[in-house]
């Protein structure tokens, strides 16, 4: 039996309803149109996704020569995907004035935390970045990641009119944001280190400070890492690694891991040997569901999904910028662009560093490769910016009257679309009633 043209075009009209509907719902009462928002959130859920898929694949083989379930590391993954994708819708509703408030405290957080891994931080491959609780673990310096974010977009926005002078900005900016990254380097933690310098040295860009205190400036981080990369023959070995392409000793292989990734990579082809069918993650390459697990894709799904991954993660940035550029008050601006240096800075020296493009550094690829608390505090940063996005889109100001309640606890209460505010629905008086009214009240 055929529809007939009236049918379906009620099924079309029900079907967009529903769908503008499940929008709407998702991004809160009061908007009306805002592409960044859903492009940034498809593009996380997309690869959030994909990391699950990824890490039960790359990670089974190591599981089952270990005894546990293959898909463990999978499962684990996936609940903490579920528990940040909750917290990160929460925090996209929340007013974005809820963290100006809240700057200072966890700063001083995450510094506590930092400062514990030093009695009770565990060593996984040489860096003291762990502490295991009741049978989980915490990794501080990702949760230090956000907190520097927070609070130097707190700091620089107090500043603003004093962002000209050096003092000011060192002060306590690059003063206080030095302690967090001093502790990192001080724990071997390089990789987490450089990223830290990024968050800051894009904080201070995004505030708009003068070029030449932001060129001394990463003048000093360049000579930081530079003296970190001197005092440590591990590291230089694998930079005279990647320069070289040779082993820098005969015990020591620098150039296994690397070599093998650049091998995953080139034997996957076009489209891939196939999903679970990788040869490579049977301890050929070491962390091979963690820093290397871009490897593993490139072998597993081919050239199309490592380029399919490039794709998401630049639609991920492109709309982070939009939201950026849209903020009108520093502290939303820095802290804006502060999460997007932190999450695409991230995602491209990770794949650098697999592509043989930069030296081996431990660094993880944002919202794929495993790690529960990478995974959350990615999430919770993409909400701050989903916040953002709703909090600085046009047409929702406009649907809403043009300005959005707020309640006294940082939730937002948009005014509903179409209802006119109470004073806006008065008519205008004429000059000589408004002379009328004048007279009255003086009698």
């Amino acid at each position: 039996m055929q529809n007939t043209p009236q049918q379906a075009t009620g099924w079309w009209t029900r079907t967009k309803n529903g769908l503008d509907s499940l929008f709407r719902r998702l991004e809160g009462r009061g908007a009306v149109s805002n592409s960044p928002y859903y492009l940034i959130l498809g593009s996380t859920i997309a690869l959030t996704a994909i990391g699950i898929l990824m890490v039960v694949s790359a990670s089974s083989v190591e599981s089952i020569a270990a005894g546990k379930s293959p898909y463990g590391d999978g499962v684990k993954q996936g609940v903490v995907a579920v528990l940040g994708f909750v917290v990160m819708m929460v925090i996209s509703r929340s007013n974005v004035a809820f963290w100006h408030r809240i700057a200072w405290p966890v700063y001083f957080l995450a510094v506590i935390l930092l400062l514990a891994l030093f009695v009770l931080g565990t060593k996984v491959n040489g860096n003291l970045n762990w502490i295991n609780v009741g049978g989980f673990s915490l990794q501080p310096s990702e949760a230090a990641k956000l907190a520097m974010a927070v609070w130097l977009a707190h700091v620089l926005s107090r500043k603003e009119k004093l962002l000209d002078q050096w003092k000011h900005v060192y002060i306590p900016a690059v003063l206080f944001g030095g302690v967090i990254v001093g502790i990192v380097m001080i724990q071997h933690d390089l990789g987490t280190a450089l990223i830290l310098m990024s968050i800051l040295f894009s904080a201070l860009f995004f505030a708009g400070v003068n070029y030449r205190i932001l060129g001394g400036f990463g003048l000093v981080l360049v000579s930081l890492a530079g003296m970190a990369l001197l005092t440590s023959g591990n590291r230089m070995c694998r930079v005279t690694t990647w320069v070289t392409g040779a082993a820098c000793s005969d015990d020591y292989e620098s150039d296994y891991q690397s070599t093998n990734g650049l091998f995953g990579l080139a034997s996957g082809g076009l489209l891939g040997t196939g999903l679970g069918q990788s040869r490579l993650k049977y301890s050929w390459i070491p962390e091979a569901h963690n820093d290397f697990i871009f490897a593993i894709i490139g072998e597993e799904l081919g050239l199309v999904g490592a380029f399919v991954v490039l794709l998401l993660f630049a639609v991920l940035g492109i709309n982070i910028y939009r939201v950026v550029i849209r903020q009108e008050q520093l502290f939303h601006r820095v802290l804006g662009g502060a999460i997007m240096v932190w999450i695409l800075g991230q995602a491209t020296v990770n794949m650098a560093m697999v592509t043989g493009l930069l030296p081996v550094i431990g660094v993880p690829l944002p919202l794929i490769s495993y790690g529960g608390s990478a995974l959350l505090m990615t999430l919770i940063a993409i909400g701050v910016v989903l916040s953002l996005a709703r909090d600085s889109d046009p047409s929702r100001a406009k649907a809403a009257g043009g300005k959005a309640s707020r309640s006294g606890k940082g939730l937002r209460l948009p005014g509903r679309p179409g209802k006119a505010s109470t004073r806006s629905s008065k008519k205008p008086t004429s000059p000589r009633a408004s002379r009328t009214q004048e007279r009255v009240s003086r009698s």
